[in-house]
Protein backbone atom coordinates (compact mmCIF):
# COMPACT_ATOMS: atom_id res chain seq x y z
CA UNK A 1 0.00 0.00 0.00
CA UNK A 2 2.87 2.41 0.67
CA UNK A 3 4.15 1.91 -2.91
CA UNK A 4 0.64 2.63 -4.17
CA UNK A 5 0.50 5.75 -2.00
CA UNK A 6 3.82 6.93 -3.42
CA UNK A 7 2.59 6.27 -6.99
CA UNK A 8 -0.59 8.23 -6.19
CA UNK A 9 1.39 11.23 -4.95
CA UNK A 10 3.61 11.23 -8.05
CA UNK A 11 0.85 10.62 -10.62
CA UNK A 12 -0.77 13.50 -12.51
CA UNK A 13 -4.26 12.09 -12.98
CA UNK A 14 -6.81 14.90 -13.21
CA UNK A 15 -9.72 12.95 -11.70
CA UNK A 16 -7.69 11.92 -8.67
CA UNK A 17 -6.50 15.50 -8.30
CA UNK A 18 -10.09 16.73 -8.32
CA UNK A 19 -11.02 14.16 -5.67
CA UNK A 20 -8.04 15.24 -3.61
CA UNK A 21 -9.13 18.88 -3.77
CA UNK A 22 -12.68 18.09 -2.66
CA UNK A 23 -11.66 15.76 0.14
CA UNK A 24 -8.81 18.05 1.12
CA UNK A 25 -11.26 20.90 1.58
CA UNK A 26 -13.53 18.68 3.65
CA UNK A 27 -10.78 17.38 5.92
CA UNK A 28 -8.68 20.55 5.85
CA UNK A 29 -10.05 22.05 9.04
CA UNK A 30 -9.73 18.82 11.01
CA UNK A 31 -6.17 18.26 9.88
CA UNK A 32 -5.26 21.91 10.45
CA UNK A 33 -6.61 21.74 13.99
CA UNK A 34 -4.57 18.60 14.60
CA UNK A 35 -1.34 20.05 13.22
CA UNK A 36 -1.84 23.44 14.88
CA UNK A 37 -2.78 21.95 18.23
CA UNK A 38 -0.35 19.02 18.43
CA UNK A 39 2.34 19.04 15.74
CA UNK A 40 3.25 22.74 15.85
CA UNK A 41 3.87 22.77 19.62
CA UNK A 42 6.01 19.64 19.30
CA UNK A 43 8.11 21.23 16.55
CA UNK A 44 8.36 24.49 18.50
CA UNK A 45 9.69 22.60 21.52
CA UNK A 46 12.71 21.38 19.53
CA UNK A 47 14.37 24.72 18.82
CA UNK A 48 15.56 27.78 20.66
CA UNK A 49 13.42 30.02 22.86
CA UNK A 50 14.47 33.30 21.18
CA UNK A 51 12.72 32.72 17.85
CA UNK A 52 10.50 29.76 18.71
CA UNK A 53 11.20 26.22 17.65
CA UNK A 54 13.21 25.52 14.55
CA UNK A 55 12.77 29.06 13.21
CA UNK A 56 15.88 31.20 12.95
CA UNK A 57 16.81 34.76 12.06
CA UNK A 58 19.28 35.59 9.33
CA UNK A 59 20.08 38.81 11.21
CA UNK A 60 19.49 38.21 14.93
CA UNK A 61 18.58 41.82 15.66
CA UNK A 62 15.99 42.07 12.83
CA UNK A 63 12.69 40.16 13.36
CA UNK A 64 11.79 40.63 9.68
CA UNK A 65 14.57 38.20 8.69
CA UNK A 66 13.04 35.26 10.57
CA UNK A 67 12.82 32.06 8.53
CA UNK A 68 9.65 30.13 9.42
CA UNK A 69 10.80 26.48 9.40
CA UNK A 70 8.02 25.55 11.86
CA UNK A 71 5.32 26.68 9.40
CA UNK A 72 6.92 24.78 6.54
CA UNK A 73 7.09 21.52 8.51
CA UNK A 74 3.53 21.94 9.80
CA UNK A 75 2.22 22.57 6.27
CA UNK A 76 4.11 19.56 4.89
CA UNK A 77 2.68 17.30 7.61
CA UNK A 78 -0.78 18.77 6.98
CA UNK A 79 -0.49 17.98 3.25
CA UNK A 80 0.71 14.42 3.84
CA UNK A 81 -2.13 13.72 6.27
CA UNK A 82 -4.76 14.97 3.81
CA UNK A 83 -3.16 13.03 0.94
CA UNK A 84 -3.08 9.86 3.07
CA UNK A 85 -6.78 10.23 3.95
CA UNK A 86 -7.69 10.72 0.28
CA UNK A 87 -5.59 7.76 -0.81
CA UNK A 88 -6.55 5.24 1.87
CA UNK A 89 -10.27 6.12 2.09
CA UNK A 90 -11.07 6.79 -1.59
CA UNK A 91 -8.39 5.85 -4.11
CA UNK A 92 -7.25 2.48 -2.70
CA UNK A 93 -10.81 1.09 -2.24
CA UNK A 94 -11.80 2.33 -5.71
CA UNK A 95 -8.73 0.71 -7.27
CA UNK A 96 -9.52 -2.56 -5.46
CA UNK A 97 -13.11 -2.46 -6.72
CA UNK A 98 -11.98 -1.81 -10.30
CA UNK A 99 -9.45 -4.65 -10.07
CA UNK A 100 -12.15 -7.07 -8.81
CA UNK A 101 -14.46 -6.03 -11.63
CA UNK A 102 -11.67 -6.49 -14.14
CA UNK A 103 -11.04 -10.03 -12.84
CA UNK A 104 -14.76 -10.77 -12.81
CA UNK A 105 -15.04 -11.22 -9.03
CA UNK A 106 -17.32 -8.25 -8.53
CA UNK A 107 -20.68 -8.68 -10.25
CA UNK A 108 -21.62 -6.18 -12.88
CA UNK A 109 -24.72 -4.07 -12.25
CA UNK A 110 -27.95 -6.07 -12.46
CA UNK A 111 -29.79 -6.38 -15.77
CA UNK A 112 -32.90 -4.24 -16.23
CA UNK A 113 -36.16 -5.59 -14.85
CA UNK A 114 -38.48 -7.60 -17.12
CA UNK A 115 -40.99 -4.76 -17.48
CA UNK A 116 -38.23 -2.38 -18.58
CA UNK A 117 -37.07 -4.88 -21.19
CA UNK A 118 -40.66 -5.21 -22.45
CA UNK A 119 -41.04 -1.44 -22.71
CA UNK A 120 -37.75 -1.20 -24.60
CA UNK A 121 -38.92 -3.89 -27.03
CA UNK A 122 -42.19 -2.02 -27.63
CA UNK A 123 -40.26 1.21 -28.19
CA UNK A 124 -37.99 -0.48 -30.73
CA UNK A 125 -40.95 -2.02 -32.60
CA UNK A 126 -42.72 1.33 -32.76
CA UNK A 127 -39.59 3.05 -33.99
CA UNK A 128 -39.01 0.47 -36.76
CA UNK A 129 -42.52 0.39 -38.22
CA UNK A 130 -43.24 2.47 -41.32
CA UNK A 131 -45.08 5.71 -40.83
CA UNK A 132 -48.60 5.45 -42.16
CA UNK A 133 -49.89 8.47 -43.92
CA UNK A 134 -53.43 9.52 -43.29
CA UNK A 135 -55.97 10.54 -45.91
CA UNK A 136 -54.74 13.19 -48.29
CA UNK A 137 -56.67 16.44 -48.53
Amino acid sequence: MIKGFRDFILRGNVIELAVAVVIGAAFGKIVSAFTDGIITPLIASLGSKEVGGLNFRIRPSNPATEVQVNELLTSAINFLLVAAVVYFLIIAPMNALMERRRRGEEPEPAAPAEDILLLQEIRDLLRDRPIEQGPQR
